[in-house]
């Protein structure tokens, strides 16, 4: 049983981390001001604490005057502005960060708005090429590690900047030989750091892509844990999460590893610094060229210069993974939508129902055509059945009548129209659509039904669903109408969900229907009753009916056999079974 992570296996790497970066900046320019006014706080905290070691110096000086000389009215002055200093940056860091976060929020809701609505202008297609999970992945766990770079990253790493060069002018200012001695240090900090950066970027992309395989394996297997389990598959599946657990772990574990060596080591690489700091500091006190407490306040501006640099070295990990997560999303908020109306489209109005597909040829993939030069007429109000075998292209024929996808040649017309010179959204709303795979969402029993028909009274809901026959059904539960459905329909019957879905179409009040499969999930007795209802909703639209079983498309005014992507049959059901061709074979392999 092959799951997820069985398809799909590139290794995604980031490949224009500029263009990403302002892509993630530009989702900033909405709360610029705000943002703007954040930094200078920052700014300013910073400040106070790049003077707070020029007064801690100068205490030191002080109190190194010796006995009887020191002026402790002095000591404490400097002290007293040391704490004032120091409290109030930290209390401006506090009120940036809060406010980071606030921001970093609302582009999230933001980021995530915009790839939702994206995902419903893109085709049909990119959801039968791409799982659920690995979707739901960038939704979710992508935008909340751009995000959470967003509150602390960029604040923090601008700071750190000023902060590195705030306390090298103020090194500058207190004793240049001892400058040098960190200038030593600064370009192995510098090159281990770019050259690790390398390293890790494409890791985290690596990450980002397993833990999204892993999602999509997992949401697959939750949605067939029934088949698992009746097919007594849960060894053979947990081996197979195993397998890609382990892989996302590794890459975790690939991009952690390195990522974690990153600011120790540069932390190491600047105590090498502290050291010959302390060596050539103590001969420079000696010559009496500086005293204690210049010797102390440079001590404490080189640790805050070494420690944005290490903060850096961290962030830079942090941003690498943001970046590899941003691309993965701007990847699909820059997949190609749908293609557009044409300019000057029509919309379909009083449509009547009259189909035809002249000489069609289609595709899903280049060079492996399903469909061939398939050509059907469906006047208005007659009931057109495709029946054939798995495969032989009867969903594809409904794809292409709704304009999931475009025909590769040929045309499709609707009262004449060409259907590429109609808007999607009036063709779309020509039909109601019924199909094998239920699809109920979380709400009540009343929103399933009304689902598409906006402004539909309490009548109108209840008269589709006596005519469903789920009227008597949903009168016995607690709360009538009124009923939750729990996510998926999970707390009612998969009968029961595909008959509110026909009563959902039945409501909806078009000139045409599509019923694939419609009741496949009813038991016999009620699929009589709901054929009977139908038929008689029915009158004046042009349905077309994909059935297996063929005993429900008898009374079709047109069935049409497909084979391979070509109608190899077409008829009545009399007509068909005195041919004694593909059809008579179907119905005797039912019958027999």
């Amino acid at each position: 049983m092959p799951g997820p992570g069985d398809r799909g296996g590139k290794k995604e790497k980031p490949k224009n981390a500029k263009g990403a970066l302002l892509r993630i900046l530009s989702y900033l320019a909405e709360y610029r001001i705000i943002v703007a006014i954040l930094c200078l706080c920052a700014l300013v905290g910073n400040a106070g604490n790049l003077l707070g070691p020029k007064f801690a110096g100068n205490a030191i000086s002080e109190a190194a005057a010796g006995a009887g000389n020191v002026n402790f009215d002095r000591v404490i002055y400097y002290v007293k502005w040391m704490l004032v200093l120091y409290v109030g940056s930290n209390l401006l860091s506090f009120a940036v960060s809060l406010g980071m976060m606030r921001v970093s929020r609302k582009v999230a809701r933001r980021m995530r708005n915009d790839v939702f609505d994206k995902l419903s202008r893109l085709p049909v297609g990119y959801f039968d090429r791409n799982q659920a999970g690995d979707i739901i992945s960038r939704v979710s766990y992508d935008i909340d590690v751009i995000c959470t770079s967003l509150s602390t990253d960029i604040v923090q790493i601008m700071t750190s900047f000023v902060t590195v060069a705030g306390s090298f002018i103020m090194m500058c200012s207190i004793s240049l030989p001892l400058v040098l001695c960190m200038l030593i240090t600064i370009p192995m900090a510098v090159f281990y750091t770019r050259s690790m950066g390398k390293k890790t970027r494409p890791r985290y992309a690596k990450r980002s892509a397993a833990y999204g395989r892993m999602n999509g394996f997992v949401e697959e297997m939750f949605s067939g844990q029934k088949t698992i389990l009746a097919y007594a598959y849960e060894d053979g599946v947990c081996e197979q999460f195993n397998d890609i657990n382990h892989a996302a772990a590794d890459a975790y574990y690939e991009a952690d590893r390195l990522g974690m060596t990153l600011g120790p080591t540069v932390g190491f690489i600047n105590n090498l610094g502290l050291a010959l700091i302390g060596l050539v500091g103590a001969l420079l006190y000696n010559f009496r060229v500086v005293d204690l407490g210049e010797i102390s306040s440079f001590v404490l501006y080189s640790r805050k210069f070494s420690g944005p640099i290490n903060e850096i070295a961290n962030i830079v990990n942090e941003i690498f993974s943001a970046l590899a997560a941003s691309e993965r999303v701007f990847r699909l908020l820059d997949e190609p939508e749908e293609v557009q109306d044409i300019y000057d489209a029509s919309v379909l109005c009083n449509v009547r129902g009259d189909v035809e597909m002249k000489e069609v040829s289609f595709g899903y993939v280049p060079g492996r055509t399903v469909l061939h030069n398939l050509s059907l007429t469906a006047d208005a109000g007659k009931t057109i059945a495709i029946v054939g075998a798995t495969g032989a292209g009867k969903t594809t024929i409904i794809n292409l009548l709704m304009r999931f996808y475009d025909v590769d040649s040929g045309a499709i017309t609707v009262d004449g129209h060409e259907i590429r010179s109609v808007t999607r959204d009036s063709l779309r709303r020509s039909y109601a659509m019924v199909l094998q795979d239920t699809w109920v969402f979380s709400g009540t029993i009343f929103d399933n039904i009304a689902y598409g028909k906006e402004g539909a009274t309490m009548e109108e809901v209840v008269a589709a669903a006596k005519a469903a026959h789920i009227h008597s059904y949903i009168t016995r539960l607690p709360k009538g109408y009124l009923t939750e459905i729990s996510e998926d329909g999970g707390n009612i019957s998969k009968g029961q969900k595909q008959l509110l879905t026909i009563a959902r179409a039945m409501l909806y009040d078009t000139s045409m229907l599509i019923l694939d499969e419609a009741t496949s999930n009813v038991d016999t007795n009620t699929e009589r009753k709901v054929q009977k209802a139908m038929r008689s909703l029915m009158q004046g639209k042009t349905c077309f009916v994909i059935a297996h079983r063929l005993s429900t498309i008898q009374n079709a005014d047109k069935i049409l056999v497909v084979d391979h992507g070509d109608v190899v049959e077409q008829g009545t059901h009399e007509e068909l079974m005195l041919a004694k061709g593909a059809y008579y074979k179907l119905y005797a392999s039912q019958f027999e």
